[in-house]
């Protein structure tokens, strides 16, 4: 039994599996998980079945293996990520087989090991200490798998992005703070929130039909504080709000335009609706088809390898990784330059045109 593994190195792999079946199928499973949150907030009565239930108890285990592995204060400790994560992601790793059985007897030695891979690698990576959209994917590779098993169902998909996956998010929170997760691969300010990018997606969904809160409300800090734990786009706004305060000014707050300007643009948009579907159109742009993050993926039996790409033996760096280099890959879009998460709005290029209109 062999575990899933990295396939996609080049630029020609990439293009095959935009080209997919898999990749198709993946972007389905995520469109339809934005529909069905459709005007819904975070506290809604949604059908949760038993294995909403076990998923939420999954992501509280997950949860308290962080609690036994707390960072040990040192005051000429490093403003970068905390050695200690390293204990955390091995605690994970060690203990995935016997979480992930609890959801269902029914798991296969071969999809239990695909489904430890998806879920460990959902946390961070243990080498960087750091933390971006492509392990936020794993995540949702996770529950993809669970999908084609038979063990979550289409009913079950409001409750799962409503009790599950904030539910995640709100762990991921509190490791990136507790281990000062790095930011993987961020685009400064001229991204959305330096680790997540789904919330934003699904968040566009349950706002899209909202009577009066038109997008350019986001800026009404008052607002976002009274709303945003039941709205999964207002909890990122308050988020990147919070962290990205000048630290040159007394953590004085800067306006969304001067810290977050990609999100500042989106809020140009017409109307919830324009910038649900733009989200579509950048996840499938920025995340699903950029190298730096897709070679990362790993392809198992679940989650297969479009036909054409090559397994071939690739010498990785320190990273993980093959790194690639052209015009298109700029230093932010890979590991780039290491910083601490309070500063990760650092300088990058040129804020590109946003698909919301």
């Amino acid at each position: 039994m062999l575990a899933p593994t990295r396939r996609i190195t080049t630029q020609k792999d990439l293009e095959i599996w935009k080209q997919s079946q898999t990749f198709t199928e993946l972007l389905t499973f995520i469109k339809v998980l934005q529909e069905l949150v459709y005007g819904l907030t975070n506290d809604a009565e949604v059908k949760e079945s038993s294995i909403v239930t076990k998923l939420q108890k999954l992501v509280d285990h997950i949860e308290s293996i962080a609690n036994r592995n707390p960072v040990q204060q040192d005051k000429n400790s490093s403003r970068f990520g905390k050695v200690e994560f390293r204990d955390f992601y091995d605690d994970v790793k060690d203990h995935s087989a016997e979480i992930i059985t609890e959801l269902s007897s029914t798991i296969e030695p071969q999809n239990l090991i695909e489904l430890q891979t998806y879920l460990t690698e959902s946390f961070g990576n243990r080498t960087r200490i750091d933390y971006g959209s492509g392990h936020e994917l794993n995540f949702i590779c996770f529950l993809f798998c669970l999908d084609k098993l038979g063990i979550l169902q289409e009913a079950d998909y409001s409750a799962l992005i409503l009790k599950v996956f904030t539910r995640y998010i709100a762990v991921m929170r509190h490791l990136q703070k507790e281990y000062w997760l790095e930011p993987a691969g961020s685009h400064g300010k001229w991204g959305l929130d330096d680790y997540h990018f789904l919330p934003f997606l699904f968040g566009a969904s349950q706002l899209a039909p909202h009577p009066y809160m038109k997008p350019k409300l986001i800026h009404n800090e008052e607002l976002v504080e009274e709303l945003y734990t039941k709205y999964m786009y207002l909890e990122c706004v308050q988020f990147v709000n919070v962290i990205k305060s000048n630290p040159m000014n007394g953590g004085q707050k800067l306006s969304l335009r001067m810290h977050s300007p990609m999100l500042d643009d989106i809020l140009a948009a017409k109307s919830w609706k324009k910038i649900k579907e733009g989200m579509v159109k950048l996840y499938e742009a920025d995340v699903l088809g950029k190298l730096p993050i897709m070679q990362h993926l790993m392809f198992g039996e679940l989650i297969k390898c479009p036909d054409g790409i090559e397994t071939s033996e690739v010498a990785e760096d320190e990273h993980g990784h093959v790194h690639t280099y052209d015009a298109a890959n700029t230093w932010g879009d890979c590991c780039g330059i290491r910083l601490p998460s309070a500063y990760a709005a650092a300088e990058s290029n040129k804020p590109r045109p946003v698909p919301f209109d």
